[in-house]
């Protein structure tokens, strides 16, 4: 497609699937299963267009063994998602996933809180990008729906944004809700004028996923937890089947 040519504004929506709380349940008991790999080989089977994990400097879940093992057996696209850090960035070059997204990372937090800010630490997020794209891997930045973090996320050169949809997830009522889906809508097309590609996660379910998914200029989805608690009850591959056909709904 040219720069000339307009875009299809109802192609699908993507779908990442975040297999990190397999690895949780794994690492709860020192066991060996379940296994994040088989799970990852499920959701591809299902239709998934990414697998994403995040390889946390606590390895509270994923392993390095298991961001390896995927490397050589996902056969659509491995999204790394890490902290900004001297040991991520070589693990990233070493493995070479398709994409890295770049995350803020806090020894106490249950899961990722929040957007990077991009701001407060441009200098060394660009250095982190430039090593990153000079190895060949996609770049995207998990940020608030905010427009100075999306135009200094631009001033990277990072290739993608990720709009972090938490606060839209945790909206308490109606209008808070419609607050934050306005926030989430006016940064993606912000992001897009930019020439950033546009992803989006945190913190979505198949309650919650329609609206944003109906956001023409999203490309992609990073689902785990809602997908993972629901595959517990129905298996992964009809967890990741009912999540597709819910985004493409809302793409119509």
């Amino acid at each position: 497609m040219t720069d000339s040519q307009p875009r299809d504004k109802r192609r699908r929506c993507r779908l990442g699937v975040n297999v990190d709380h397999v690895a949780t349940l794994r690492q709860q008991r020192g066991t060996l299963y379940p296994e994040p790999l088989l799970a990852a080989g499920a959701a591809e089977l299902a239709g998934a267009d990414q697998i994403t994990v995040h390889l946390r400097e606590d390895r509270r879940h994923i392993q390095d063994r298991d961001v390896s093992m995927l490397r050589q057996m996902v056969q659509t696209k491995l999204n790394l998602e890490m902290a900004a850090t001297e040991e991520m960035i070589a693990i990233a070059l070493h493995i070479q996933p398709d994409m890295v997204t770049l995350v803020p990372e806090h020894r106490e937090e249950r899961t990722t809180e929040g957007g990077l800010n991009v701001r407060g630490e441009e200098d060394w997020l660009a250095e982190t990008v430039s090593a990153l794209s000079g190895g060949g891997i996609l770049v995207s930045l998990f940020v608030d729906p905010d427009q100075g973090q999306i135009e200094a996320s631009r001033r990277t050169n990072a290739d993608i944004v990720e709009l972090h949809t938490g606060d839209y997830c945790d909206a308490e009522t109606e209008n808070e809700r419609k607050f934050e889906l306005e926030r989430v809508l006016k940064a993606s097309r912000l992001a897009e004028s930019l020439g950033l590609s546009v992803s989006a996660g945190h913190g979505l379910d198949y309650h919650n996923v329609l609206p944003i998914a109906s956001i023409d200029v999203i490309e992609e989805l990073n689902i785990g937890h809602s997908i993972v608690s629901r595959a517990v009850l129905v298996g992964m591959k009809r967890a990741v089947r009912e999540m597709i056909s819910l985004m493409a709904s809302a793409r119509g």
